[in-house]
């Protein structure tokens, strides 16, 4: 047997540093729960192998000696070691312990995320919960590298197109068919009608920056002709509409939000005819379900969505 099995023995560490706390050979082996010549050869042992002696003796009195003291720093470092990697796995295959990181796409409104949180921190309180607002790339780059374990975001998505196979890579749950609307201070036109986008091509807009998905998805819709005349911009969606209703600037948000916040707002929504339907989903990586936590998390989540479905919490927001 090669002498670091022997010295990397979590049994011979326990023992060497419980015989410090004490320094006497009984009581050490009385809190361990061993004889006293148990534990007199475990300590030979480790001194064999490391070729010299870890406690000298002065009368009746043990003290450490350089090697010991060595050995006592080495033995700390190690045992830390392996009670934080049997902690992680443990963590791993428990469903009521560990951490879950979260991350959202920055425009998203996620209040309704954020009450079935706190319902599932109040059943699950050992489990901790870190949320994060990330643009599209950074989410994508951040559950690619696995410093999240969901993320709630756009789908379809072509941020990485070249680089991201869905189907093969990710598992996506859709929590809600959302929709681009447009909120207009025109009183030529009715709310929750559509309207082709030659009627909005002379506003002008309150908007996301140009990398937010909605204001890829207005670009796309207004050609490369029509540029979007956009005076102010702001990240925040009660910021647009806030100010759009403050000027005489238009601007778009999600359905999603609208329904969530409709009695606020004072603008006319209405639709973009043949535009494009996207989700709000939840994604995650492929073999993520194998953790008992994040798996259970999921099925908290589908069960809070039985008991009142995405659009009816949305409207009770309102």
């Amino acid at each position: 047997m090669p002498k670091t099995d022997t010295i990397l023995s979590a049994k011979s560490l326990r023992y060497f540093l419980q015989l410090i706390d004490t320094m006497n050979y009984t009581q050490a082996a009385q809190i361990l729960g061993i004889t006293q010549p148990a534990l007199t050869q475990q300590i030979k042992k480790l001194e064999h192998a490391i070729g010299a002696p870890l406690f000298g003796q002065m009368g009746k009195k043990l003290y450490l000696t350089e090697a010991g003291k060595e050995m006592q720093t080495a033995a700390v470092e190690l045992l830390d070691t392996i009670n934080s990697v049997v902690d992680n796995i443990q963590e791993f295959t428990q469903a009521d312990k560990g951490n879950i990181a979260i991350g959202v796409l920055g425009s998203l409104d996620t209040d309704l995320f954020r009450q079935f949180l706190i319902a599932f921190n109040q059943k699950y309180p050992k489990i901790n919960i870190q949320i994060a607002a990330y643009n599209r790339e950074d989410l994508w780059r951040n559950l690619d590298n696995n410093s999240i374990d969901l993320a709630i975001m756009n789908l379809p998505d072509n941020t990485k197109r070249d680089e991201i196979n869905l189907q093969h890579q990710y598992n996506h749950e859709a929590i809600f068919k959302d929709r681009l609307l447009i909120l207009t201070h025109k009183d030529s036109v009715e709310a929750g009608k559509e309207y082709p986008i030659s009627r909005f091509l002379r506003r002008k807009w309150v908007s996301y920056p140009e990398n937010y998905y909605l204001t890829q998805l207005m670009t796309e819709y207004f050609g490369n002709k029509n540029k979007l005349n956009v005076p102010l911009t702001f990240s925040k969606t009660q910021s647009l509409i806030k100010t759009a209703q403050e000027t005489e600037y238009d601007t778009y948000i999600r359905k999603s939000y609208y329904v969530a916040h409709k009695k606020e707002i004072k603008l006319t929504p209405v639709y973009l005819k043949k535009d494009k339907k996207f989700e709000i989903s939840l994604v995650y990586r492929k073999g993520k379900l194998e953790i008992p936590r994040i798996k259970n998390l999921l099925k908290e989540w589908n069960i809070f969505l039985d008991k009142k479905d995405y659009s009816s919490r949305l409207e009770e927001n309102d």
